[in-house]
Parts: C-alpha cells; structure tokens; sequence
C-alpha cells in the first residue's frame, strides 16, 4: 500500500508524551479472545463543540465523557451519514447510506411507515446470529405499521418524509392503542425495545416492545410541545431521559435469568442506547439547573455527560469494563438553540460564548461540517490504547462492519453497502492508507456532499439544510470545494480554481449512487 503522507492516524499520548510503538497489522486483524459486549451510545444532535475535551472554549463540563476519551481513543475526523436523524440511524443500523432507500431527504414524521427494508440485514440481526443478546432503548425515530381502525397508513395519503402535519395529526385518532404496533426494532434485529419513539412526536408516552405501555388517551397540544396527539396522563417530558438510563443500566446489570432482557447471562450483549437529547425538547432534570455556563442547553449536555457516566458506572459495578466497547457518538451536529421554551432560535447558544459546531462551519442539517462533523469516542481495555487521538476519516455508517470484523463474520454483497471497517484504526493499529475511499454526506433538503483525501465537494448553494448558519437564506455557486487539511471552516470556495477535482469527485459520487454500494465488493 502507498504511503499517505498527511496522516499520523493516531497518536498516542503516554506519560512524558513518548508514543507507545504500534505494530502494523492487515485491514483484516481482529482481536482475539472471546467476543465482547458492544454499547453504542447515540446522542440526538450534540455537536462536535459540545464536548470539553474536543473543544477548549466550550462553556460545558463533561467530566464522564473526557474520561471515556481519556481511557481510550477520540476521533477528531468523524461524522454522521446524514445531518439529520432517521437518515443517520438507517445508516448506523444497516451500513448504507439512506438516501438509497426511500427517504431520499428530510427525516420520518409521525406515524410514518418503517424506513428499514424487513428483509434487510441489520446490526442486531448480525450480532443475534453470534449469541448476542441485543437491546435498543430510547428514540427510534425508524417508523413502525400503526395499528388503525381501518387499517390504513399515513403513507397512503403523505409521503413519507413529507411534513404535511394537516394530514398526519388527524390519523392519530385512528391507531389502535391496545393492539400490537407492528415492524418496529423487535423485528430489525432486536430481542427488547423500551423507548418512546420520538420525545416530540405522538403518542406521547412509553412503548415496550411491541406495545404502548398504558393507553394514551389524553391529549397533547401544541402548546405542550410537539404536535397535537395522544398522550399518557401527565406524561412529563423532564422524565424522560431519566427513564432510558435507568432501563439501559438495568439491563447491563442484568443476571442470567433476571428480568425481560436477556435469556442467559452468559453470552454478550448490544446494547443500542438511543438518548432523546440534547434535541428539542430541551428538559434538563433540576438538579442539572446552573452546572454549565451555556444556559439551559448547557444544563441539558450536562444530563447527557451524566447519562454516560451512569452507563459507565453500571458496568464497573457489574464487572463488565473490560470486555465491553463503548462508544459515545452523536446522530449529526447541533442547531445551536439555548434551550428558551424547551427550544429557541438556531444559534442562539452562541450568546453564551459556546459554539456547538466550535471551528465548523454550519448546522445541523447542513451539507457543510456542522451539520455532519461529530464527536465519537470508544474504550475497550486491553483493545484499544488509552489516552489515543486520531485523525482518520470515518463515518457512523462504519459501525456495521466494524462489528462484523469483531465477531469474524464475511458480509454479503447485499448487506452494508457502504460501510467499512475501522476496527485497525480503533485498536490503534499502524496502516498505509486511508480506510474510506471517500464519503457522502447528505443534507436535510438531500443535497450531496463528497470528501475524499482533503477535498470536500458540496453540489449545492449555500449548506443544504434548512438555512445557513446566520440562520438566513444563503446563495452563491451551484457548487463549493474546499481543502479540509487548509480550510476546516470552509470559507474558500475552490469550485472554480481545480476543475479538475470537481470532476473527479463528482464522478466518484455518480458511481457511488449508480453502482448501489461505496464499500469495495467483498
């Protein structure tokens, strides 16, 4: 393999700041010994700026996650698939870029139809097939067939994607809360679910499984937060979050034969630990009240970094750190509000002095490097080196035939298209060049974006999402190049001074979108 001369992919940060030696291995090495447990912990739109040990300006503390960086390994070079959320779990889920299924932009509304194709391979089937027992707790946001009165769907009248609130808030009179809710995550490779979906979206309250726990008869309105819909009784969003974390550390905790979770103790889990912040509704717990310096946003981060830490805490008391890999990541990058009404205006925590894009330019649903650019750590003791940084380029998307290396599984042709495996870089093993040829990003209007090596190609104006980073319309060239390794913030526009990548990159996503795959054929 060629040398890549930009990279010291990892750097290793010991004591005396010597770097520890690192043998060099194949793309193909895999750890030995028995398999691990694997908790995958998904924030809703937490940006790269948010994080204390990613950003020196930020105005939030995260002590549970600097110490989940410390003791192992961050990823200055990340980044979601899409930079909005139903196109991301698709993606993290299934290793395939979304926008080859049908939700060619925007993210599932209520009661939409399910996203993920039901004879589609998924991560949790993957795992499932080598004795993982394996749990998703928290938001789904992937759709589900709701049981209606007259058995129709809201896609019958609304495609799915599409807003039209006018049509989907009235088909909520008609779903069958006493009957099963069919093609959730029990039937995309999970054994459990407890969630409740999509905080902001109806029906307002808990699903088990396959059912609503309780009926929701109530009402919810707008002026509550979120759309009309039905609702438990004083269902109190506060709570929330709360909730997940005490599930997800009841199930690590765990022992064979306890509770609804697992047959046998004794095999490995994944634990798909989907949180609902610190998107809107922004409810951080009073006693989080005043522990950051960015206002109620900042307090909500604060909850999330003590949601991990209780996640951590639960695998110490049950003897699991060390054969367990944890990773923290985000969905996409945040929109910036500061938490006034459970909400406010994008870019609104800027008043605070904290950016949560920090040096990125964009938000969340853009094309540009805040919509997309997120924070992602991982540990595993004795697997991956402590106290270790690098820079490779991945993609969330990856995660899926990660997790096949891990357990030795060859992946079909017709499964993770568009995923590759990071595992060398995740060991902190040394290698030549770059894992990924290159990656698309998608936009919240479904606008494309490709990077390759330093180039970042953007086939839109302005930054594909809903605005520019102002928070107001932005125009100019149809197209935008920029050289990440010079211009991070991406505010020189290249397009016109190197036809000849422009072609290039545009050609290497026209054959990425008409060949139905990224990954190299296996």
């Amino acid at each position: 393999m060629a040398n890549h001369p930009r990279r010291d992919f990892l750097k290793t940060l010991a004591l005396g700041g010597m770097c520890a030696a690192i043998p060099r291995v194949s793309m193909a090495a895999k750890p030995k010994g028995r398999l691990p447990n694997i908790v995958l912990i998904l924030a809703d739109d937490m940006g790269f700026g948010d994080l204390a040990c990613e950003n020196p300006e930020s105005k939030i503390p995260t002590p549970h996650l600097d110490r989940l960086a410390t003791e192992g390994i961050r990823f200055t070079d990340a980044h979601s698939p899409s930079a909005v959320c139903s196109p991301t779990r698709y993606g993290i889920l299934t290793g395939r870029y979304a926008w080859r299924s049908q939700l060619k932009s925007s993210v599932l509304w209520p009661w939409d139809s399910p996203l993920i194709e039901p004879n589609r391979m998924t991560v949790g089937h993957l795992l499932k097939e080598h004795g993982y027992t394996t749990a998703c707790i928290g938001k789904w946001h992937l759709g589900w067939d709701w049981p209606t009165s007259d058995n129709s769907r809201v896609n019958d009248s609304v495609p799915i994607g599409s807003y039209e609130m006018e049509k989907r808030i009235p088909f909520g009179e008609k779903v069958v809360f006493s009957e099963t809710i069919r093609n959730g995550p029990i039937t995309r490779g999970f054994d459990y679910y407890f969630g409740d979906d999509v905080p902001n979206f109806p029906p307002y309250c808990f699903i088990e499984n396959d059912r609503t726990i309780g009926i929701p008869n109530a009402r919810r309105s707008t002026a509550d937060f979120g759309p009309n819909g039905p609702a438990m009784e004083n269902w109190d969003l506060v709570q929330v979050l709360p909730t997940l974390t005490r599930k997800a550390t009841e199930f690590i905790r765990a022992k064979p034969g306890e509770g609804p979770f697992q047959k046998a103790r004794k095999k490995p889990f994944f634990l798909y630990f989907s949180l609902t912040g610190p998107h809107t509704p922004i409810v951080p717990a009073p006693e989080f009240t005043g522990k950051s310096r960015a206002g109620i946003y900042g307090d909500y981060m604060c909850e999330i970094d003590w949601v991990v830490g209780q996640v951590m805490k639960a695998l110490e008391e049950s003897g699991q750190v060390e054969n367990t890999l944890v990773i923290f990541t985000s969905d996409n990058g945040s929109p910036g509000l500061d938490g006034t009404n459970m909400a406010g205006t994008i870019n609104s925590v800027l008043r605070f002095g904290h950016n949560s894009s920090y040096i990125y330019r964009g938000i969340k649903t853009d094309a540009w490097e805040g919509g997309h650019r997120i924070p992602f750590l991982a540990r595993w003791p004795g697997h991956i080196p402590s106290n270790a940084v690098s820079d490779e380029p991945i993609c969330l998307v990856d995660f899926f035939a990660t997790c096949a290396a891990i357990v030795d599984h060859p992946l079909p042709e017709n499964a993770a298209e568009d995923s590759y495996n990071i595992l060398p870089a995740l060991l902190g093993k040394e290698y030549d060049s770059p894992i990924r040829e290159a990656t698309v990003y998608h936009s919240y209007n479904g606008m494309f974006a490709i990077r390759k090596g330093d180039w970042k190609l953007i086939l839109c104006r302005g930054g594909g999402g809903w605005r520019n980073a102002d928070g107001a319309a932005e125009y100019g060239p149809p197209m935008q190049l920029y050289t990440m390794r010079d211009d991070p913030s991406e505010t020189r526009n290249r397009y016109e001074r190197h036809p000849e990548i422009v072609k290039e990159l545009a050609e290497l996503l026209e054959k990425y979108r008409q060949g139905g795959r990224s990954a190299p054929r296996r």
